[in-house]
């Protein structure tokens, strides 16, 4: 029974597969896995999948003399770095080691197949943002007069957040915004994770804030992938609040770009974009109150001269009524005070009349013509049935008194 020990059977899987393979192939595979060592081999896997499941895989080198040359070029191209989960056309030669077993040797890539596959996928985000009616989302969010709450997400370290917080507070015109930093990495490969987060942040206290601002300094056009993500996008169209953003570039505009409210190229334009915003707001008030006033000041004077007229009316009105009434007070004041003499004349009449009569009765008078008067007790005697037999009694004359004893009473009839 014939048999082979491994090494031997490795050599001739080797020998075969160089016998009867083409010398290299073009390979459309997505990077699955990317790790460059120190001595600047990369170091990649090949995956392929179908329905986000793995159906292929194989491990590939790309060795530094190659690599050096190739990632520029690529780069030049594509303005992408090779990294993982991006699809490439890549021409290989099969190897196959008898100890470390089948593997790829990459000898060139196709950039513009991964820039297809680039725009491809971009298009395919922009178009599944529309489909989901979130494209313009925050383009419809409502963008205050004066944005003077912001919220930055950026790199604390980053030269652009300087740049756009110095040009803030030194503007022009002293206008005080009140910044707040949501911390973020702004590039590489968890870039997307951490803008995403800063977001979520921002998100929970948008009620503190007028608008968001993205923002970040130079770099390369590699460093932009991130904004090109559909979570990212879809996060930012959410956004209960306007996004503005400045994640200075010049070439290209990312999904973010679209999908944001405002797009600025750098974070010292949106700078300038809310200083103005503040200026235009106040040149507004200005010219507001200008007319207001001149319109208002129009009408003041016009009803100034109605109130004038009124009051001269009012005045001749009530001057005209005050005569009336103080003749009519004076007619009143001459009949009360003619009626007045005439009741006390009347008044006067009558007590001389009633000091006529009480005269006329005077007791003394009645004496004086021969009459008298009788008392009992010391009181007129009215009424003799009050006395009896024996009872003593006075009477007056003109001059005389009389004292008596009753010694009989007759009732006359």
């Amino acid at each position: 029974m014939n048999h082979y020990s491994l090494f031997e059977l490795n050599q001739l899987i080797r020998t075969t597969l160089d016998r009867h393979l083409d010398p290299s192939y073009w390979v459309v595979a997505e990077i699955g896995d990317l790790n460059v060592n120190q001595k600047g081999h990369c170091y990649l896997e090949f995956i392929q999948k179908k329905n986000e499941v793995i159906v292929a895989k194989i491990r590939a080198t790309i060795w530094s003399y190659t690599y050096r040359n190739l990632i520029v070029m690529f780069e030049s191209v594509t303005g992408s770095s090779l990294k993982q989960g991006q699809q490439i056309l890549a021409n290989v030669s099969i190897q196959f080691h008898e100890k470390y077993g089948l593997s790829l040797n990459v000898r060139d890539i196709d950039p513009n197949f991964t820039l297809g596959e680039k725009a491809r996928i971009r298009q395919e985000t922009i178009n599944r943002l529309i489909n989901e009616d979130l494209f313009d989302t925050n383009k419809s969010k409502f963008l205050p007069l004066a944005p003077l709450r912001i919220a930055v997400i950026s790199s604390p370290t980053a030269a652009g957040y300087g740049d756009f917080i110095n040009q803030l507070t030194h503007n022009p015109y002293g206008y005080v915004f009140n910044t707040r930093l949501f911390k973020a990495l702004m590039q590489g490969s968890e870039a997307e994770a951490s803008i995403s987060l800063a977001l979520d942040s921002i998100n929970i206290h948008s009620d503190q804030f007028d608008v968001t601002v993205i923002i970040r300094g130079g770099g390369s056009q590699v460093d932009l992938d991130c904004f090109d993500s559909y979570l990212l996008a879809a996060g930012i169209a959410g956004m209960p609040i306007p996004v503005i953003t400045g994640i200075g570039h010049e070439r290209d505009v990312t999904v973010v770009d679209l999908v944001a409210h405002t797009q600025l190229k750098t974070p010292t334009a949106v700078s300038e974009f809310l200083i103005n915003c503040i200026a235009r707001f106040e040149t507004s008030l200005d010219d507001f109150f200008r007319r207001l006033k001149s319109r208002y000041g129009i009408r003041i004077r016009k009803e100034e001269l109605i109130l004038n007229e009124y009051f001269h009316r009012m005045r001749q009105s009530t001057s005209s009524i005050v005569q009336q009434r103080s003749h009519a007070l004076d007619s009143l004041y001459q009949k009360i005070k003619i009626g007045a003499n005439q009741y006390m004349d009347s008044k006067k009449i009558q007590l001389q009349h009633f000091k006529t009569t009480v005269k006329h009765m005077d007791p003394a008078l009645i004496l004086k013509r021969g009459y008298t008067i009788t008392t009992y007790r010391g009181k007129p005697i009215k009424n003799y049935s009050v006395i009896g037999k024996g009872d003593e009694i006075k009477t007056y004359a003109e001059k005389n008194i009389i004292d008596s004893t009753v010694s009989n009473v007759k009732i006359r009839k």
